[in-house]
């Protein structure tokens, strides 16, 4: 294992290193939280949607909606029928199709209102989120808690801010959440790569072949 860098660099560099390590830590340390079932159930519900060829629609403001804007190409490249919302190209969602709602406090207005009507057409409604108290979270069909500070809700319970380790300056308003959701929806993605068959050369073939 390689040892953690010296010198005077580094030492003038001392909240940067930091920084990385508690937030890589974090990331690292929240797999003791995420439970397996409901990772399991978000996974079944994607191939599901796969398999039936039904929409997916991904939803999230500020950094989150970036989240969900990396995980909804990649699903792209997996061959799912994949859209963001606010993007000017949306498919209509219907009955069976999948909204997937981003937000680390569950109650950013815009995204509980897009769930909110993608309930009421029936559409499979999966809330990503670090309360399962939120409103997000109660209209939700399927949840998974990811663990993390949100810039309007502190994480105050022992086994967070001991376990985890939350240090509000090295890691500001929702930085926590973001960072480990993305890693989550990325760690998704070889799961779903394993059980539909995908290759990687496969995905390379439905990326992007024009690029600025």
């Amino acid at each position: 294992m390689r040892s953690a860098p010296s010198g005077p660099d580094v030492e003038e560099l001392e909240t940067f290193y930091r920084a990385y390590s508690e937030i890589s830590a974090f990331v690292q340390n929240s797999l003791r939280v995420i439970k397996p079932h409901e990772v399991k159930m978000f996974i079944e519900t994607l191939v599901k949607a796969y398999s039936e060829k039904k929409t997916i629609l991904v939803m999230g403001a500020g950094r989150s909606g970036l989240v969900g804007r990396a995980f909804a190409m990649r699903l792209r490249h997996l061959g799912f029928n994949a859209y963001v919302l606010g993007d000017t190209i949306v498919s209509p969602i219907r009955g069976g199709d999948v909204a997937i709602a981003i937000s680390g406090s569950g109650r950013t207005a815009l995204i509980v209102t897009a769930a909110e009507a993608a309930k009421s057409v029936k559409a499979v409604v999966v809330a990503i989120t670090s309360f399962r108290d939120s409103p997000l979270a109660r209209i939700a069909d399927v949840i998974v808690q990811i663990p993390g500070r949100t810039k309007v809700s502190k994480v105050e319970d022992y086994f967070s801010r001991q376990i985890l380790g939350i240090h509000e300056p090295l890691a500001p308003l929702g930085t926590l959440f973001e960072v480990t959701a993305m890693v989550f929806l990325d760690s998704v993605i070889p799961e779903l790569m394993k059980r539909l068959g995908v290759s990687e050369n496969d995905m390379l073939m439905a990326h992007a072949n024009i690029e600025m």
